[in-house]
């Protein structure tokens, strides 16, 4: 994700470079609304280069990036934990999946942790080290 952000990064402003380099014209020049929109793309594409999970005696606690998207699990609804594997198709950042039906949420890489809650909904995690954050949360199912 942190890559993804940075090349359009690179290409906004190389593409304001371009805008600002043309003679002044009623059709050139760079235009407010363009640029609110591409300052917007960039910090909600920043908002989820990061994935923090934090989990404490009641409750499971994932960030994205600088905290405007995050969720809580409460730990006595968790049924299970489980490694995982997520398909290349399943995409990153906050998705929705339909079949099976899921949510993901994940920044990079392939590996999870799936949390399947009393009311039958299943969410994946992401993680870099899906054993260590399956482990934790066993523990923290178990005190």
């Amino acid at each position: 994700m942190i890559v993804v952000t940075l090349a359009v990064l690179v290409l906004f402003a190389w593409a304001q470079y371009m805008v600002r380099s043309e003679p002044p014209s009623v059709d050139s020049g760079a235009n407010f609304l363009v640029t609110a929109i591409m300052v917007l793309i960039l910090f909600t594409l920043s908002s989820v280069t990061t994935l923090t999970v934090s989990i404490d005696e009641k409750y499971i606690g994932i960030k994205f990036g600088y905290g405007l998207f995050r969720k809580k699990f409460l730990l006595s609804e968790i049924v299970s934990a489980k490694q995982v594997k997520n398909h290349w198709y399943y995409g990153w950042g906050m998705r929705f999946w339909f079949w099976p039906r899921m949510c993901i949420y994940n920044v990079s890489g392939f590996d999870a942790v799936e949390i399947v809650t009393k009311n039958g909904k299943i969410y994946r995690i992401g993680t870099d080290v899906p054993s260590e954050l399956e482990s934790s949360i066993k523990q923290a199912m178990h005190v």
